[in-house]
C-alpha cells in the first residue's frame, strides 16, 4: 500500500487542494458573481498560467525570468492571428482597398497577405503554433544562455531586455502586427461569436479546465525524477554538474515548459478578452507576473494561482476607487513578500494554519513551503543502472 502512494505523484493534500480550488472556480464563483465580475476572473486565471510556469521555472529550478510577458504575447498572438483572418472575410472587409486581409494591413498599403499569416487559417495549426512558436523561441534564448552558463540576474536582465525588445518589435512592424493597437476587433471562432455573455462564461469553463490539466502537468513535473533534479540544480548547481547530468539541458527543459505554459494563457487571454496588444509583451506586465507567483508562493503550484487572483482583484478594487495608487499598493506588496513573508501565501498557510488542521492539509510537513536542499539523484553509467532517486 505504501508503494502504492508513493508512486502516485499526487499526495492526499495535493488533490485536497486541487479540489478546493476547483470547486471555488467551478462552482462557488459562478454562483456568487455577475458575468460581469466572472469574465473578470476569467482574465485573472489567463495569468495563472504564466504564475504556474514560474513556480517550475523559478521556483523549482532557480530560472528567473521577467520576460514571461513575451511568451503571453506570443501566444496571444497566434491565436488572435486566426481570429483576425476569421474576421476578414472577403465579403466584410469589401470596402477596402484589398480585401480579404486584416483592416490594418490594408491602412499600411500591404496588398496580400504575408506569409507568415498564411498557417493561421488553420485552426489545427494555430493551436500546434500557441505551444509550438513560443516553445521554440525559448529554446533558442535557453540554448544561447545555459550553454553559456549564463544565469542568476544577468539571464533576469536578459529576458527583461528581450521582453523590451519584442514590445518595439512589434510596434515597429505595424503592417503585419497591428503596432501599438495590436490586433483588435476578434469576433468569431470557426463560426462561434465569442463576444456573447454565454461563450465568454464558457470560455471561462474552458480556461479552468485547461488551468487544471496544467497543474496536474506541473505535480506531475514536481514530483518526478527530474523535479527533484530541478530542486538539486537549483540549490547545488555544481554538485549536480559533477554527478554526471547536463545542467543546460534541464533549464532549457522547464524554461521552454513554463514559455509553453505562459503561452496558453495568452491564448486564452485574446478569447476571452477579444484583442492582443503590446502593453501585454514588455517590462511592466512581465514583471507583474513575477509578482503573482511571489505572492502566492513561489514553491507552491496552488498558490501561485491564488497569489494570481488575489493580486488581480486588489488592481481591479484599487484601480477602480484609487487609481493614482495602485502602483504604490503594487510595490508595498512586493516589500512586504520580500521581507516579511518571502514564501507568499503559502508560506504562511504552511506555517501558521495547516499546523491546526492536520496532517491531511500538510500541517505535518510545513517544509513544504521552503523544501532543503536536494541531494541530486546518481547519473547513470555504462553497464550500470542509475540508483533509484532518494525520496
Amino acid at each position: 500500500m505504501l508503494k502504492s502512494d508513493r508512486t502516485f505523484f499526487l499526495r492526499p493534500q495535493d488533490m485536497i487542494g486541487i479540489a478546493i480550488l476547483a470547486i471555488l472556480l467551478v462552482v462557488v464563483l459562478p454562483l456568487t458573481l455577475d458575468n460581469f465580475r466572472l469574465q473578470f476572473v476569467g482574465k485573472y486565471l489567463t495569468y495563472a498560467f504564466v504564475a504556474l510556469g514560474l513556480v517550475l521555472c523559478w521556483g523549482y529550478a532557480g530560472i528567473l525570468s521577467l520576460g514571461q510577458g513575451v511568451f503571453f504575447g506570443l501566444g496571444g498572438y497566434c491565436m488572435a492571428m486566426f481570429l483576425k483572418l476569421e474576421s476578414s472575410s472577403v465579403e466584410a472587409t469589401k470596402i477596402q482597398t484589398t480585401p480579404g486581409i486584416p483592416d490594418f494591413m490594408d491602412w499600411n498599403q500591404i496588398t496580400a497577405l504575408p506569409l507568415m499569416w498564411q498557417p493561421f487559417n488553420s485552426l489545427t495549426l494555430t493551436i500546434i503554433a500557441v505551444i509550438l512558436v513560443p516553445a521554440l523561441f525559448a529554446f533558442i534564448v535557453g540554448f544561447a544562455m545555459f550553454k553559456r552558463r549564463v544565469g542568476g540576474v544577468y539571464f533576469a536582465i536578459i529576458t527583461q531586455a528581450l521582453a523590451a525588445i519584442m514590445t518595439i518589435l512589434i510596434i515597429g512592424q505595424q503592417g503585419y502586427t497591428g503596432g501599438i493597437n495590436g490586433i483588435t476587433d476578434l469576433r468569431t471562432l470557426n463560426g462561434w461569436d465569442i463576444r456573447t455573455d454565454s461563450a465568454k462564461t464558457i470560455l471561462y469553463f474552458v480556461c479552468v479546465a485547461l488551468l487544471i490539466a496544467c497543474i496536474l502537468i506541473a505535480y506531475f513535473v514536481k514530483s518526478s525524477k527530474l523535479g527533484r533534479i530541478l530542486v538539486a540544480m537549483r540549490d547545488k548547481e555544481d554538485r549536480v554538474r559533477f554527478s554526471g547530468y547536463d545542467v543546460a539541458n534541464f533549464k532549457v527543459f522547464v524554461f521552454c515548459l513554463a514559455a509553453s505554459l505562459s503561452a496558453i494563457g495568452g491564448a486564452m487571454f485574446t478569447l476571452q478578452v477579444g484583442f492582443m496588444s503590446p502593453s501585454f509583451v514588455g517590462i511592466v506586465p512581465s514583471i507583474e507576473m513575477v509578482i503573482y507567483a511571489a505572492v502566492g508562493g513561489r514553491l507552491s503550484i496552488l498558490g501561485a494561482i491564488y497569489g494570481t487572483l488575489l493580486v488581480n482583484w486588489a488592481k481591479t478594487s484599487f484601480s477602480e476607487s484609487f487609481p493614482e495608487l495602485w502602483l504604490f499598493g503594487l510595490g508595498g506588496l512586493f516589500i512586504a513578500v520580500v521581507l516579511i513573508f518571502p514564501n507568499g501565501l503559502a508560506g504562511l498557510w504552511q506555517t501558521y494554519i495547516a499546523p491546526r488542521l492536520g496532517p491531511l492539509f500538510g500541517g505535518a510537513s510545513a517544509r513544504r513551503a521552503s523544501p532543503p536542499a536536494a541531494t541530486p539523484p546518481a547519473a547513470p553509467s555504462s553497464g550500470t543502472a542509475a540508483p533509484a532517486a532518494a525520496e
